[in-house]
């Protein structure tokens, strides 16, 4: 069943998708709204929700929803979506070119289907816990490096919670001296789906919301990757950190976090 839902899913993302493909090409900045300092919001992401609900509902009727705009409330017993109908809206609205939609299934605690689409690149990936994670049909992969010194790492600047940007720039400073590169995309979802065909061999980034990740934990994981908070812990929905990668380098990635970003007890 769940393998059905997540291809439906996929119809639904891309249908998402072309609708802000059509829209960013006449998009009018004028209409820019502010939810908080730097976190943009605009007609283009609630009405792609709306879409996307409006289509989910049809597809497991009785689920309800966990949405970064909040055109809906409805929460399921079991089951929830959680959505970001366009991860990435500072990049649309600039016109930069990476931005994606996300769409997760959670069953209780359980995260069980994830579908990420690239709009601009074309590209879906998707997975759900008894398949392999595909792109755009392909089976997908992992990176087999084995250490950061042969890594291209992923991460995600802070814009609105400054209050560890020291530790942040520590890290950051660290791990740019002794990997292949670090880049910043602006879509942790597009980052994770990129973790998880290869791209990238690990992505780091705290103050993430559920809507920003879900999707990916999933196709990563069944890519062959891990998922950890900075703990090292398997919980990254609520705990606003998530380190993302191949597996082979996750205890090396923590080692050099935890300096930074001090190990819960």
């Amino acid at each position: 069943m769940l393998e059905q839902i997540t291809k439906q899913v996929t119809e639904v993302a891309r249908e998402a998708g072309n609708f802000i493909r059509q829209e960013r090409k006449n998009f009018d900045p004028n209409r820019i709204e502010y939810k908080g300092l730097n976190d943009l919001v605009s007609y283009v992401d609630k009405t792609a929700e709306q879409k996307i609900v409006s289509a989910l509902k049809k597809i497991l009727p009785e689920a309800g929803f966990i949405t970064e705009e909040k055109t809906t409330t409805i929460v399921g017993e079991r089951y929830n979506w959680i959505i970001d109908p366009l991860d990435g809206t500072t990049n649309f609205i600039h016109g930069l070119p990476t931005y994606s939609v996300s769409i997760a299934l959670q069953d209780k605690e359980q995260l069980v289907s994830g579908v990420v689409y690239e709009v601009n690149q074309d590209e879906c990936f998707y997975a759900s816990i008894d398949t392999p994670a595909y792109l755009n049909g392909m089976e997908i992969k992992v990176s087999p490096a084995l250490t950061i010194a042969d890594s291209l790492l992923a991460t995600g600047f802070p814009y609105y919670d400054f209050g560890k940007m020291p530790e942040y720039l520590g890290l950051l400073t660290e791990l740019m001296k002794g990997c292949h590169g670090l880049r910043r995309i602006g879509s942790a979802a597009v980052d994770l789906a990129y973790t998880a065909c290869g791209r990238f061999e690990a992505f780091y980034e705290y103050n993430l919301h559920p809507w920003d990740i879900a999707a990916g934990v999933v196709i990563v994981k069944q890519a062959g990757g891990q998922v950890v908070n900075f703990s090292g812990g398997e919980e990254v929905l609520n705990t606003r950190e998530l380190l993302a990668t191949n597996t082979k380098i996750t205890a090396e990635m923590l080692k050099v976090i935890q300096k930074y970003f001090k190990q819960k007890v």
